[in-house]
């Protein structure tokens, strides 16, 4: 079955190739360089992850995979949510997005600091028939940065079930054995095996 990347981020397709390569009989293809971005106009996860997938499907007329991933942190009302990538504006950089999250979590104690990442990856065929997976890490958010592997907020979320290292202390294998974004893809894999 050949599967078109909705993504555009190379961090995440390279992490979303990584965790689906042991599918079987699944090849997953580039997006094309010709499709737009898609707007991201969902009110939750699943919208924004179904709006990419569906649009990829429809230019491509493919199958299409697409993933959204929010950070909800518990002090912060729930934000940045599914504006994580946005957080602190359309063109921020991960570490504007994680300044951002810091500075909001000034002083607030370790205990506090509760957070969890959620993913929903949706698959969509040019018939419209559409498999959706999700995936949750709960953890909480570290003081300052630890780490320089994974993207993103990786650097300051420490995994609830791990070791009190970030995920950005972890290596690809220790992460995709445990993140949200590999639940999410893990999850829907199974679910196109019993389609």
């Amino acid at each position: 079955m050949r599967v078109v990347l909705a993504t555009a981020n190379p961090d995440k397709a390279r992490e979303i190739v990584a965790i689906m390569a042991p599918v079987p009989g699944l090849e997953l293809v580039a997006r094309p360089e010709h499709v737009p971005e898609v707007e991201e106009t969902g009110e939750t996860l699943e919208e924004n992850a179904t709006l990419k997938a569906a649009a990829l499907a429809d230019a491509t007329g493919m199958p299409a995979v697409a993933d959204d991933t929010g950070l909800f942190v518990d002090a912060l009302g729930g934000d940045p949510g599914i504006y994580a990538a946005r957080y602190a504006g359309e063109h921020a950089t991960y570490e504007d997005n994680v300044r951002k999250v810091l500075d909001a979590l000034g002083g607030v104690p370790a205990e506090r600091r509760t957070a969890r990442f959620e993913t929903a990856a949706v698959l969509v065929d040019p018939f419209g028939a559409t498999v959706v997976a999700l995936g949750t890490l709960h953890g909480a958010i570290a003081e300052v940065p630890r780490g320089t592997n994974g993207f993103g907020y990786d650097p300051v979320f420490i995994p609830a079930e791990g070791d009190g290292r970030t995920l950005g202390e972890l290596s690809d294998e220790e992460k995709h054995s445990l993140s949200h974004r590999s639940r999410a893809f893990r999850a829907l894999a199974a679910g196109l095996e019993n389609r």
